[in-house]
């Protein structure tokens, strides 16, 4: 039997399912961020300031607000607001959406709501690319910027934003920041804590059932998020299953061999095959 009619075997017996995604879904899905498509929209940025990928960029210590949200502006209107172009979230809903499902995810793209995905039965545990915080922060709450991100987007000239747009906190008027998890300020808001409370509630009815963590494109980066919890599950419970699907990063400790599945392959063209 192919690994792959071992999967679908193994998802048509399953009682319960929890999908755990890293970026190499998003990435499968054509959101990359060097070569190509970083050069496309970013070449300017790349010849002004010397990096080669969005990540860096994304680190880089502009010398005004102006820069630092023009840059942002793009970025998250290009991995957030804009769709993806190879569809692997939408053909993961088909092969999900009937089923006893719950996803954790390490991504802030929102491609798992657009694709259809319930979100009730989403945590979201990095942040989200659509959310601004206040940068102290002052107060636990996270506030939508599409309309922000857009107009910073059409308005910028010169890889600078007009300062009348730069974002501020409603409470105390300081600088917004992105609602991602890069340090010790990060907002876990209300709708943070009550998504981490179904995923902790949904693990807890399903632990001992016949149950199958799907790990997709998760590497090494937060291990300790998704990879490590998934192995120590499959591990407490003899009928539980882990399979894994990551191009380069297909692996499994021998404990759990016996109850597990790996293919090392892109992950849309497994999805298409499921």
């Amino acid at each position: 039997m192919s690994e792959i009619e071992k999967i679908k075997s193994v998802l048509e017996n399953a009682e319960a399912l929890v999908v755990g995604a890293g970026a190499g879904l998003s990435t499968s899905a054509g959101f990359t961020y060097s070569g190509e498509r970083f050069e496309k929209y970013f070449s300017d940025f790349q010849a002004q300031y010397g990096f080669s990928d969005m990540y860096t960029g994304g680190f880089y210590l502009y010398k005004t607000l102006e820069e630092h949200w023009a840059y942002w502006s793009r970025y998250i209107m290009i991995n957030r607001y804009m769709d993806a172009i190879i569809p692997v979230y939408e053909e993961l809903f088909e092969l999900v959406k009937d089923k006893n499902y719950f996803v954790i995810t390490t991504n802030v793209d929102h491609c798992f709501q657009k694709a259809g995905f319930d979100k009730s039965r989403l945590f979201y545990t990095q942040g989200d690319y659509g959310l601004f915080q206040c940068s102290e922060p002052c107060h636990k709450k996270t506030y939508n910027n599409e309309e922000q991100i857009c107009a910073m987007y059409e308005a910028q000239k010169d890889m600078k934003i007009p300062t009348e747009l730069l974002p501020k906190c409603p409470v105390c008027g300081k600088p917004m920041s992105m609602n991602l998890r890069a340090d010790d300020t990060f907002v876990e808001d209300e709708g943070w804590h009550k998504a981490a409370l179904r995923y902790e509630d949904f693990l807890n009815e399903n632990k001992d059932k016949n149950i199958v963590y799907l790990e997709l494109g998760v590497g090494g980066n937060t291990p300790g998020i998704i990879k490590y919890p998934f192995w120590n599950m499959t591990y407490s419970n003899p009928k539980a299953k882990y399979i894994c699907i990551n191009k380069g990063e297909a692996v499994v400790p021998k404990e759990i061999e016996n109850q597990s599945i790996c293919v090392n392959n892109d992950i849309y063209e497994v999805i298409k095959c499921l």
